[in-house]
Parts: structure tokens; sequence; C-alpha cells
């Protein structure tokens, strides 16, 4: 949606990262810290967070698929990199790619590949684990908190397709509609008790009605995250996606997340974008975005395969209503699918209220989404 303009206490926020990065993460003076991310990120102060215990931070400008699409992992081991830092995307991409990092770069540095943007399939957690074979550590949190909610620690089992453990101290539950916990089952996020890195007050928000709004309005006093989750039995954590996003077919709800995981997978597919759009006649339709991969058409076989795909990995009943091929897919600068704005706009808003355009990172695959929506 449109800019929060977040206001964040400098000393909350350097004791979060303390507790961050010397305990969760468990680094110091004799590690060299690589997170591929931008200055517009909340990921890059995490980084930067690394000098906070001494350790070595290596700050990079350039692509990490060019010139080759494991550019990251032989820089990691050029650098004798000891904790890097990527997303879904770019392991999927070194998958498809038949990339083999320990076979062709020394990584023997290397302890730690720490995972975010968005959740880590359980195929390409696998895949780091025979590929790599250090320890997976996927996180999830916000530029909100600056810092994670979720994630791994060393002296935690690592289970594909699960983050974890809560980070230390981060009061952490799954809420269902009535405010009473649920395990093994999907809740919200919530967070029962502050953090010390929550945010100070939002820009221009005199009477903190927006801050309020934005976290506080489903449970009074408890902070909702906006993140659909499962606790296991074991106490980790399934991120399913945005809870305002979250596919609701025929009373069974669905993360997008899921689906991406099976779609894109597809060597067909380079990326989607998945929205389920209630409508005024009280139907839900539910259309799949695709970019397809260089050369692909979207044949009816192509749609076979990519329905095929989410009948077989997610659910029959989240078989998509339409596949239509596009020419992209909207992120924000820090690479999130605009899933949100996406489906307001078919249902109705006007483009110009649903996201600030500034903060697209191709703001003309907006106008075609809503071209799409007028036709």
């Amino acid at each position: 949606g449109l800019p929060k303009g977040i206001v964040h206490g400098h000393g909350g926020v350097v004791v979060e990262h303390l507790k961050a990065v010397a305990l969760q993460s468990d680094m110091g003076r004799d590690d060299t810290f690589f997170w591929y991310t931008s200055p517009s990120w909340m990921m890059w102060n995490f980084q930067v967070a690394g000098l906070l215990v001494g350790a070595t931070v290596v700050c990079y400008d350039g692509s990490p698929s060019a010139p080759h699409p494991d550019e990251l992992w032989r820089i990691a081991a050029r650098l004798r990199v000891t904790v890097l830092g990527t997303s879904p995307g770019y392991v999927l991409g070194c998958i498809k790619a038949d990339a083999a990092p320990s076979r062709t770069h020394d990584l023997s540095a290397l302890r730690t590949v720490g995972i975010t943007g968005s959740s880590l399939p359980p195929t390409s957690s696998l895949w780091l684990r025979d590929q790599v074979g250090v320890q997976t550590s996927s996180i999830s949190g916000g530029t909100d908190v600056v810092s994670a909610f979720i994630g791994g620690v060393r002296t935690v089992p690592v289970w594909p397709g699960e983050l974890s453990a809560p980070f230390l101290g981060v009061a952490l539950d799954a809420w269902d509609e009535d405010g009473k916990p649920v395990r093994g089952d999907v809740g919200e996020l919530v967070i029962t008790k502050p953090m010390p890195s929550m945010p100070v007050s939002f820009w221009r928000d005199p009477d903190g009605k927006r801050y309020h709004d934005a976290y506080f309005d489903v449970y009074p006093g408890v902070w909702r995250h906006g993140d659909w989750i499962t606790i296991t039995d074991h106490g980790s954590v399934v991120v399913h996606g945005r809870s305002d996003s979250t596919l609701n077919r025929h009373g069974i709800r669905m993360g997008s997340a899921d689906i991406y995981q099976a779609v894109e997978r597809l060597p067909e597919v380079a990326e989607a974008l998945v929205i389920g759009v209630e409508q005024p006649d009280g139907g839900y339709w539910m259309p799949l975005f695709v970019v397809l991969a260089e050369g692909v058409e979207l044949t009816d076989e192509v749609r076979e395969r990519i329905n095929d795909a989410v009948r077989t990995e997610v659910s029959p009943r989240h078989v998509p209503d339409e596949i239509i091929a596009a020419p992209g897919v909207p992120h924000t600068r820090t690479g999130k699918k605009l899933e949100v704005p996406i489906k307001k706009l078919f249902q109705g808003r006007d483009a110009a209220r649903v996201v600030e355009r500034s903060a697209v990172d191709d703001p003309d695959l907006l106008d075609w989404y809503a071209e799409q929506r007028r036709s």
C-alpha cells in the first residue's frame, strides 16, 4: 500500500540487532558476513549490524547471477564468507541452471546460508543441503521491526519448508479469528509482547491512528503482522504468505507461497502471481498470472502442466480459474510480490491509491494489470 513512513528508535534497533547477530546468528570477530541486499531493504541494516560484533561485512554492487548463475557462490568462495544471505528466488535460479556450488567452488569457510524475502520451498531447502551442505537459516520478519520474528539457530535442527524457531525474545504465536492460540493449523502471526525495535510512530500520524490500524485493529493491544503461519508440534513455524492475500477457496485457506512453490519449479515458468478476488455477487475469482520462460508460449499443454502441478502438489481446490500470460510481476523495491495491491486493483480500486508507484520496481506493470481488470 501507500508508504507508512515508519519512525524507529535508535536504541531499540541496536539492542534487537545485537541479539539477532550475536546470539541468534552466533556471529563474532572471526566471521565474514555477506547478505545480498540493497540499502532500501531492512536486510541492509541487518548486515551492517555485523559490525556491532566485529564481523567483516561484504558490500557488493552487481548482479547475483551475472555473468554466471552462481555468482554469489563465487564471491563467497573468494572472500571466505562464513554467513551468506540470499533469497528463495536466487536458489531456484541456481536449481534451474543446474548449479553445483560445493563442487565448483571452495565453500569450506561457509557455515550458514540465510534465506529471506519469501518462503523457501522444501525442495530448495533439500537442494541447499545436498549442493552446499551447511545449515540453512530461513528467516521471516519485517521492515516494521527491522529484524526477524522467526529463523534458524545453530542449536535447532532444520526441517525443509519450515523456519526452525522463533527468534530469542520474540513472543510469537498463531491465533485464530477469536484470538485463541492454534497449533498444527493455520493462524495469524501475532506478537503478544513488545519488541524493543517496534516503531516509535508513523511519520505525519499525530494521533497514532494509522499506526494502530496497521497492527492493532484486529486484536486490541496485540501486534498482528498480516502473515498466515502454522506452529508445528516440534516448535518450528511454516509461513504460508500474507493473510490479506491468502487464497480462500470453498472455505479452505491456502497461502500463495504454496502455489508459487509448485508452479515456479516448472521450467516453462519464470515467475508467477496468484490472487483471490472476492466479487460483488459473492463469487470468488482466482487467476494465476505467469511470466513464461524465454521462447515459451502459453499453449493448452503448458496450461495443463501448470494446473496439474497445483492439483497434485498443492490442492485440487486451488487450481486457478484462469491462467494469464503476463509481461512481468511487479515487486516492491525489496523484491516482494505486490499481491495485495494487484488484488485491490481487480476489486475496482484506483491504481493511484493502492500503491505508490515509486515504491514499485517496474511501475509500468501496474498499468498492464489495470488494463487486464478493465478487459
